[in-house]
């Protein structure tokens, strides 16, 4: 249990769940931790110490989450098959005789 100060002043007790501080960043609803991380953006900038990637920097940061992703070999293997899966769903849906008539396909080659 912890002593909190109600408004008249007067101590009360509260009861809080082991483990669990109804203080700090963490504590806070997603909504409020959102308006103070803005706040905070914000006056970075201001300051000119925030940090903006420059296309290299960027560049750099998505081959190197690109290798991460890339070693886990099972799910890359569920990527493809998921991809696969939408492509032959989609190719069954096409209808049998290839484009309508009048559209060149680009399976079709064109003769001059």
């Amino acid at each position: 249990m912890t002593k909190e100060l109600t408004e008249q002043g007067v101590s009360a007790e509260k009861k809080s769940s082991p483990g669990k501080s109804e203080r700090g960043f963490a504590s806070m609803d997603p909504a409020k931790q959102r308006e103070i991380a803005s706040k905070g953006g914000r006056a970075a900038h201001l300051a000119g110490t925030a940090h903006e990637f420059s296309s290299e920097e960027a560049r750099e940061a998505g081959r190197k989450g690109g290798q991460a992703v890339s070693r886990n070999r099972a799910h890359m293997a569920a990527i493809g098959r998921k991809g696969g899966e939408a492509r032959g769903t989609k190719k069954a849906k096409k209808p049998a005789g290839g484009s309508p008539e009048g559209e060149i396909s680009s399976q079709t080659p064109v003769r001059s």
